[in-house]
């Protein structure tokens, strides 16, 4: 199973300019989450953060028990062992084919002879699909193929935590659709811990268990996926939209009197850009057919089930509809339990505030689950 990673309190400046501040969140063991936010909102700033390749001003980022804002460069050498990164455009060397850039890793940091390297190098790129390139140059292939090389680079070492920094960068749909049954299929495999910087909605809403969005330097959110698709957060619900109407401006920054002048226009009958409400918990993506069950779905909705009552209505009503029949009678779930939510939407909360349970809207013994170590959970 993948490592837990604690977020506590992260800020990082460079100069006077403070990218983020007070970053806090947990990623749970063996499940994909997925960051979200604006361009420039510091994504690929937390990801090197967590890697150790920036310094960070305050806070702290432990993995395993090593805090590595404070550890030695001899334990972040180590602990940097149990990354996997996928980089924007697959960071792949130009001059070598794509076996050796899939075998650098291996040659650097361990004594394996050439025969297990070639094991190895050439089982991670079947895993991919690209059995029978590895003799291609980065410049002979397609952009999708040089990310899916890159990811097979990632994975050599057997990480227990995965990076993945933008996948659909330079993408069409149908070749973001693959790389995310593809990033859902490894999970399933390696039971890795997976953290996903991303701005293609689809992918975020049909992807990760758990999902948190960054803007104006701050951590707006971060939790079970189907509290951020169910919020009723301005920032949320424009970014998740796509629309112009709301907090996010073309710069980060958008002031009142740009916004009211946007909503008469509105008003008057202008189209903003957007897409219709796509709020509301969709599907999520499946291993393929013949790969093993995800063991993370069942310690996430473990862990989602134990803290069912601390999160807002409508995102408990996407958690109960997405149960089965049989995890209702695991979890003793109450008949009935919809009338009691109703279909109130909770109102937007202060950031950093967490969520508390809304007054006679849902028992807190709903889940009958008894209490145990989620992140060793069965």
């Amino acid at each position: 199973m993948g490592a837990e990673v604690v977020v506590e309190g992260l800020t990082k400046s460079f100069g006077r300019q403070t990218i983020w501040r007070d970053v806090s969140l947990t990623l749970p063991p063996g499940e994909v989450s997925a960051m979200l936010g604006p361009s420039g909102t510091g994504k690929s700033v937390f990801l090197k953060s967590m890697i150790g390749l920036l310094k960070p001003d305050a806070g702290r980022c432990e993995i395993n028990g090593v805090d590595i804002v404070t550890c030695s460069e001899r334990k972040l050498y180590e602990i940097r062992k149990l990354f996997g990164v996928l980089f924007q455009d697959g960071a792949l060397f130009g001059s070598m084919n794509l076996y050796d850039n899939a075998a650098f890793p291996l040659r650097e940091h361990t004594r394996k002879s050439e025969s297990e390297v070639r094991r190895i190098v050439l089982e991670k790129l079947d895993m991919v699909g690209l059995t029978g390139a590895e003799k291609k140059l980065p410049g002979e292939i397609s952009g999708g193929m040089r990310k899916r090389a890159g990811l097979a680079r990632a994975l050599v070492l057997d990480p227990e935590i995965i990076l993945v920094d933008e996948p659909d960068s330079g993408l069409d749909p149908v070749r973001t659709s693959y790389i995310s049954q593809l990033l859902m299929d490894l999970n399933a495999q390696v039971d890795a811990t997976i953290l996903i910087v991303t701005h293609n909605i689809n992918l975020a809403r049909t992807v990760p268990d758990n999902i948190g969005m960054l803007f104006r330097r701050e951590l707006v959110m971060f939790g079970p996926r189907e509290v951020l698709l169910t919020s009723d957060e301005p920032a949320v619900k424009q970014f998740l939209n796509g629309s112009r109407i709301g907090p996010i401006g073309m710069s980060e920054e958008k002031d009142e009197a740009t916004m009211a002048a946007e909503q008469a226009h509105i008003d008057a009958g202008h189209h903003d850009g957007g897409t219709d409400d796509v709020r509301g918990v969709v599907p999520q993506v499946e291993p393929t057919p013949g790969l093993p069950e995800r063991q993370a779905v069942r310690r996430r909705k473990d862990r989602v089930m134990q803290i069912l009552h601390t999160l807002p209505p409508s995102a408990r009503e996407g958690i109960i509809d997405s149960l089965t029949p049989e995890e209702r009678d695991r979890y003793g779930i109450q008949s009935g339990v919809h009338a009691t939510l109703g279909n109130r939407r909770p109102s937007p909360r202060p950031r950093n505030q967490e969520w508390q349970p809304a007054e006679g809207t849902l028992d807190t013994e709903v889940a009958n689950l008894p209490r145990s170590d989620w992140r060793g959970g069965p």
